[in-house]
Formats: C-alpha cells, structure tokens, sequence
C-alpha cells in the first residue's frame, strides 16, 4: 500500500483550506490517501463554503488512518489549533505561524519516510515574516529542514523551483529575491548547477534526458554583446560544461521567443521539455499566462517530492466560496506521479 500524501492546510485567512474542501469534493480519485496537515476547525469552516451537503471532516490520529476514513470525507491530522477562527482576507503573525508549523510538520514527516509527499497549499510571505520566520517562502523553508535532516550545510542542499503544466516546464536559476539580486544570481556556478538539478529532476520523470532550452538573462540573449556580456561571460561557459558531461543543453535564446518554441500542443511536443530562466518573473509569467489553474509548482533537488499550486492565497476572494481547486488537484496529481518514480 502506497504512503499518504500530506496536503498542508496552507494561511488559514486565504484560499488555501477551500480549495482543499472542493478537491476532496470535486477529485476523489486523485484525493484518496491523502489528508490535511492542519486544523480540524480551520477545515470544518472551509467545508461550509461548499453549501449543502456538506462535506464531512474526519479528525485523524496518524497518518496511517487515513485508509480507513470514507470517500468524500476530509481527513484531517491536528497539526496546530486555532481557539478561534482568523478572518479572512487579513495578514496576521498567528495565520503565518500555523500555515508555518503545517509545513514544518509535513517536511519532517516526509524526511523520515512516512509520507510520500506533501503537497502545500499557500501561505502568504508577509505573514510567515509577521510570524518571525527567517523564510521567504515554502521553498527556502524546505531547503533548510532537509539540510537539517541531512547534516548539511544549506549551500549542499541546492534547491531549485519548477513550475509546470500541460504545456510548458521552466526551472528558475534564483527564486525569491529582487531583480536587482536575481542578475547579480547569474553565475558559472548557478547556471551549472541549475542545468545539473534540471537535468536530473525532470529526466526522472520523463524517463529520459530532458532537452533543456536556455533563455538568456538580456534582451535577444544580449546580442551578441551589444545588450549585456552575461550571455558571453557567464550563461555559455555553464551551457558548454553541461554539455561537456552529456546534457542536453542548448541556448541562450531570446527570453521572449525560447518559451513558444519549448510549448507543447495537442499531439506535438516542444522543441525542448523544459526551459531554464534566469530569474523568477521571467520564467513564471509565460506559464501563468498559459492557465495558472493547471500550473503545478515543484521543488527540485530536495529528498523529498513536494509539489505545490500555482497561486498565492488570493486575499481578495477568500471566504467567497469561488476559488477554484483546479490547481491544487494538479499539484496532487503531481505529487502521486512524483512518489512513484
């Protein structure tokens, strides 16, 4: 019998526990063996969203007992207890430690093998810095609970983001930092090792060596010199020493043509599978302007499968009952495939 998935409840204040409710509503087959890491009353809340029926919630002792919880219930592991409901649509210390201390649970328990993956629902930043913690977001917070389970050093237990749908994979050289910072980010080291974690992550679950595109950090790829040297000095010296241990790397390209040449169609793959950007908006806008419902955010190079929706905790709408779920049931979905390779 295959391990439970985690699915962590996410801000409490933002979207995060309906879009669980209505996967477990809307995708029983993609939900089966898998529960919430959070708060029984923070999900019950959630539930209500849906109308009538209501969808039943399940308090769980172990993550083992989720096989023996009915089909179209929730289960739910007691992670963190709200005494008293946060609002919606609010940025608060409290929300950002318990969306904190969800994750923090599921990354130790997938660490020791006893789930298989988790899958978190969104946390807003500036709570999770309201609540003192030193993360910008899931993925650094991840990184440093592996290097602590590993004995490591944080720098050898490199991490990279990967977002992801039907159509388009990028892997993103720097993450949660300024623009500023984020070109300062493009070097030998980070560019090689990017096309290093890229190449092994997503050939693991291709089953076969990805075909990597590289944009370029400035316009047309600096052109030839004209717009910029990192290209010159920095991204071709990493591309020629990947391909020196047998990647299939090719670039740089254009940042504004190399993604719709790695897009794949209907009975038509792209010229590569996945696309390695530069800097976080670069690679992210191509693929939520694609459909940010089906986008599936992944993080490569930890020792554990965690995949994640592509959205934030949509304040704006929270406690509506209109956030749609489609997302997250990619991540799920995701997240099964991952486990299994």
């Amino acid at each position: 019998m295959m391990q439970p998935i985690a699915i962590t409840l996410g801000d409490p204040a933002g979207i995060g526990p309906e879009t669980i409710a209505k996967a477990f509503r809307d995708a029983p087959d993609a939900t089966q063996g898998c529960f919430v890491a959070g708060d029984v009353g923070t999900m019950r809340r959630a539930a209500q969203l849906l109308g009538q029926p209501g969808l039943p919630v399940a308090l769980i002792g172990a993550p083992a007992e989720v096989w023996s919880v009915p089909p179209r219930c929730i289960p739910v592991l007691q992670i963190t207890e709200l005494l008293a409901p946060v609002p919606y649509g609010q940025i608060s210390a409290l929300a950002g430690k318990v969306a904190a201390d969800c994750v923090l649970w599921a990354s130790r328990a997938a660490l020791r093998g006893e789930i298989a993956a988790l899958v978190t629902a969104p946390l807003h930043k500036e709570a999770l810095a309201a609540a003192g913690l030193p993360y910008p977001g899931h993925t650094e917070l991840l990184q440093a609970e592996a290097a602590a389970h590993l004995g490591k050093p944080l720098a050898e237990v490199p991490v990279r983001m990967m977002l992801a749908n039907d159509e388009l994979r990028t892997v993103l050289v720097s993450i949660h930092m300024s623009l500023r910072n984020a070109i300062e980010a493009v070097t030998f080291d980070n560019v090689l090792q990017t096309l290093r974690i890229t190449h092994r992550s997503v050939g693991a679950a291709l089953g076969r060596a990805p075909r990597i595109g590289v944009a370029g950090l400035n316009p047309h790829a600096g052109e030839g010199g004209l717009f910029g040297r990192e290209e010159i000095d920095t991204i071709i010296p990493a591309i020629q020493a990947a391909q020196a241990e047998g990647l299939d790397v090719h670039g740089p390209y254009a940042p504004d043509t190399v993604f719709m040449r790695a897009r794949a169609k209907p009975g038509q793959a792209g010229e590569f599978d996945v696309v390695v950007s530069m800097y976080h908006d670069q690679g992210l806008i191509p693929v939520k302007y694609l459909g940010v419902e089906q986008g599936v955010n992944v993080t490569l190079g930890l020792p554990l499968v965690r995949t994640s929706p592509d959205h934030g905790t949509a304040f704006d709408i929270a406690g509506t009952g209109v956030a749609d779920a489609s997302s997250l049931v990619a991540a799920i979905r995701m997240a099964r495939k991952l486990s299994r390779i």
